[in-house]
């Protein structure tokens, strides 16, 4: 058997039957002694369907067998169908919880988790490892000529790595737990690591390795890593690509982004500027990895000619920021990506909650609008910042700091905050009204925002397969994969939020997967599942134009567009462009400017993928034009004269 060619007790009997037909599976088998570490099965990331695990017993369906897939979290009542552990239903030495890998696979280690719950405390101290080839026939991992007993976990939440003493192959493995909290039952969360064994005679065996046909850098990338990939793109496409940083962390990490465009280093008239931005919670790694294959992606596909990216590339102004939170992600990354945890890196160094860390604008606005005898006359945009959050004293994360800076620098249109950890697209308010938990919490631009949300979640392979489990309680297909903000849970301060209330940008969270640390065998077939979902959202429209000076033909700063039937309005950025992001119709557009006429026009945006130009030209006002030239100290011109002359006639 394996375990005897090893002189190693950690025996499978049942597979010595077999040895001469796997022969070659054997010699395959060696091979993989070589490698440090062997990936996890994917009970976490659910590539382990709930039909290959199996347990002696459970106490009911919520604490069943599919739920002890480590990480999972549980819904907010004990007691229902989602609860966080599998829990046997009896205390003894007895019980086991087993998993099928379907394929013969070299065993070399289980991660062990508690029972994830607010109300209790439940986890394995000690356990042993069983495996076999059958099922039938079991063998308990051996320590010499003792029986192997692994340490489990100290508390519910951090994760512990036991390895086997040789690695071993088998298809079935248990987890025998021994001994347990002294206060509660059995229950865990688990993770197997383990290679598959290839079996030459298997001539499906291609067909069925997941991956992608990009050549892309399917790897982790730490602080150092994420700056030379960013550094060989721009050597690789010099012509569309400029780094720059937008600030730096609490412990000096520098927030770089990369801008890809035809014109990468400035704003040109009439081109959107479009932004990712990945990492705000360090520990929710995927989008970073996302962020840098995009790099690489556009780059590659620009020089081969591929006309949709060269399309986005000389159409859009598109900035990259990978990592929002470098000194949670180093955390994270430092513990790898079984052993992070669910929470471990996730803030700031200062232990922030950088999604919780901006300006919360909406208690502003909402409580501006219950005192004001008319609300119409209720700023609905660009909401100021309190006074109190610019104080220095204020609890403000430096990473929150630059990105409302960035944010107010650059007059962005479109973005995606990308997370981790579930399966949803997630579109403002974030906050809710008066502190409810959850409440559906609609913006004047609701069916746009679903409309984003659906573009990303329809095309996300994951998310649009209808067969899919989910991810820990929330059923989130009910939904189509969309959610309101508050229809989840109230964020208050969130960036989608503020970047809506402040600014022109309309902005999305994209929670990317049940893992919030994939591991890096994983990353090929993560771009796969969302690669199309990052390019057609890019793709996004609306209508745009430029607000002129009648006479000077210059463009207008600061023009309010208003748009019939949507309360809330946008501003042109300094040379007199905008961007209105709006589904297709025809809108009545309605153009003020200090010291100008208002300006209407009828503006029809269609199916194309392509924004309708409604382009304006504004008038100034007599009074105005008289005050520019009493100014310069000019003469009045007879025209003017004769205006002003007719403003101070009776009517």
């Amino acid at each position: 058997c394996w375990g005897l060619l090893l002189h190693q007790p950690c025996s499978v009997p049942a597979i010595s039957r077999q040895a001469q037909t796997t022969k070659k599976i054997f010699i395959s088998w060696l091979l993989f002694l070589s490698l440090p570490d062997c990936p996890p099965l994917g009970l976490e990331s659910l590539r382990v369907d709930d039909s290959q695990i199996q347990a002696s017993s459970y106490q009911r369906s919520g604490l069943g067998p599919h739920r002890g897939r480590l990480n999972i979290q549980s819904g907010i009542e004990d007691g229902d169908l989602y609860d966080g552990a599998w829990c046997a239903e009896y205390k003894d030495q007895h019980q086991w919880l087993q998993v099928d890998a379907i394929y013969h696979t070299l065993f070399t280690g289980v991660i062990l988790q508690g029972r994830n719950s607010i109300w209790s405390w439940d986890w394995v101290h000690t356990y042993k490892v069983q495996l076999s080839n059958d099922s039938v026939n079991w063998e308990t991992c051996m320590n010499g000529t003792e029986e192997a007993i692994f340490e489990g976990n100290q508390n519910p939440e951090t994760p512990v790595l036991g390895r086997l003493p040789v690695p071993t192959v088998a298809r079935f493995i248990r987890i025998n737990p021994q001994t347990w909290y002294f206060n509660g039952t059995i229950c865990l969360r688990a993770e197997i690591m383990g290679c598959r064994v290839d079996d030459p005679t298997d001539i499906y065996a291609s067909e069925r390795e997941l991956g992608s046909k990009d050549d892309l850098d399917f790897r982790h990338h730490n602080y150092k890593e994420m700056r030379k990939l960013m550094k060989s793109v721009t050597e690789e496409c010099p012509d569309i690509t400029h780094v720059y940083t937008i600030g730096k962390s609490y412990m000096g990490f520098k927030l770089y982004v990369m801008v890809i465009s035809d014109n990468p280093s400035k704003h040109e008239l009439g081109e959107p500027e479009f932004r990712y931005v990945a990492g705000m919670h360090g520990n929710e790694v995927l989008g970073r990895e996302l962020v840098l294959n995009l790099m690489q992606y556009l780059c590659r596909e620009y020089k081969k000619g591929n006309q949709r990216v060269v399309r986005l590339v000389t159409e859009t102004r598109i900035h990259l920021l990978p990592s929002m939170n470098p000194d949670g992600y180093e955390d994270a990354y430092v513990k790898g990506s079984e052993l992070a945890g669910w929470a471990d890196g996730r803030y700031s160094f200062e232990g922030i909650d950088l999604n919780h860390n901006f300006p919360d604008l909406n208690n502003i606005m909402w409580d501006a609008q219950e005192t004001a005898a008319d609300k119409s006359k209720v700023s609905n945009h660009y909401i100021p910042i309190p006074e109190y959050y610019t104080k220095e004293d204020a609890m403000v994360a430096p990473e929150t700091r630059a990105v409302i800076s960035w944010m107010q620098d650059i007059p962005f249109v479109l973005s995606a905050n990308l997370h981790g950890g579930e399966l949803v697209v997630t579109y403002p308010f974030d906050c809710t009204r008066d502190w409810a938990p959850v409440e559906d919490t609609p913006t004047a631009d609701n069916a746009f925002f679903r409309w984003l949300a659906t573009v990303y979640a329809s095309t996300n392979l994951v998310m649009a397969n209808p067969d899919r489990r989910i991810c820990h309680s929330e059923d989130f297909q009910s939904h189509n994969n969309i959610i309101n903000g508050g229809a989840w849970h109230t964020v208050p301060g969130s960036m989608n939020d503020f970047s809506y209330l402040h600014t022109n940008c309309f902005e999305v969270t994209v929670e990317l997967s049940c893992d919030k640390f994939p591991h890096a065998s994983e990353l090929p077939i993560e771009w796969e599942n969302n690669k199309e979902s990052l390019l057609v959202y890019m793709e996004q429209v609306g209508i745009k134009g430029v607000i002129r000076d009648k006479l000077t033909k210059q463009g207008i700063a600061d023009a309010v567009i208003k748009v019939e039937d949507h309360d809330h309005d946008i501003r042109s950025a300094a040379d007199g462009d905008y961007w209105r992001l709006l589904n297709p119709g025809e809108y009545k557009v309605v153009v003020w400017a200090e010291g100008y006429f208002p300006s209407m026009r009828r503006c029809n945006v269609g199916m194309e993928p392509h924004p309708t130009i409604c382009d304006f030209t504004m008038t100034k006002t007599p009074l105005q034009r008289l005050k520019e030239i009493r100014a310069k100290g000019g003469k009045i011109p007879q025209d003017l004269q004769l205006r002003l002359r007719a403003l101070r006639l009776p009517r």
